[in-house]
């Protein structure tokens, strides 16, 4: 977690402008949103915006009990917040099961309250649906996993009805793209492809 305190230290001294596209899509584009819990929010917004049909990636925070919580609440762990990327897609050109897929595979689903260096319920993984066929398929992709899993360990990542989601400062928006070498710095610091990859085996095209 010091790390990401000294690199969000640094990103509020940042004073170059960035225009932010989170959230923004295309007028009239056929759109639906899905949210994600996988601990860093920073890192969960690549894997997602490399996807063709993802419009936007927005972190954030959701599933706790204050209203408009800001950064310093939520990483005190005081808020019942998690960290988490809201998702808006196509579903004409990608599937919500295909965001799953990719969701599983940029988290360790193994640990509570958890992920990599980063400790405490802020950081727990979850899906958070916004409708029935969203639950259905998020239940179903992970008794799907439960028999197909590389790994031993149970499957602890909670299924949950979305709540409201609250966008973070801006300064978090876009971070790997804003700030990439203090991005690649935490990332790696952090032990999370190093994990991923224990966990998940080699992406492929990549050297094992």
């Amino acid at each position: 977690m010091i790390f990401r305190l000294l690199a969000c230290l640094f990103a509020l001294s940042l004073t170059t402008a960035f225009a932010q596209t989170a959230g923004v899509k295309p007028a009239g584009a056929p759109t639906s949103r899905a949210t994600f819990a996988g601990g860093c929010f920073w890192c969960m917004e690549p894997p997602f915006d490399q996807i063709d049909g993802v419009v936007s990636t927005t972190s954030g925070y959701i599933g706790g009990r204050t209203k408009n919580p800001g950064y310093q609440e939520v990483s005190s762990g005081g808020t019942g917040h998690t960290e988490a990327v809201q998702v808006v897609f196509d579903p004409n050109k990608v599937t919500y099961a295909k965001l799953l897929e990719v969701f599983w595979r940029n988290i360790d689903p193994t640990v509570k309250d958890q992920q990599f260096c980063d400790i405490g319920s802020q950081y727990r993984t979850g899906i958070f649906y916004y409708s029935d066929e969203q639950k259905r398929e998020a239940e179903a992709s992970r008794a799907q996993l439960e028999k197909t899993k590389p790994f031993k360990a149970a499957i602890v990542t909670e299924i949950t009805a979305a709540g409201e989601f609250y966008p973070a400062e801006e300064y978090h928006q876009d971070y790997y793209l804003k700030n990439p070498i203090r991005y690649k710095f935490y990332r790696a610091s952090c032990g999370r492809d190093a994990r991923l990859k224990q966990l998940w085996g080699a992406a492929p095209g990549e050297a094992k």
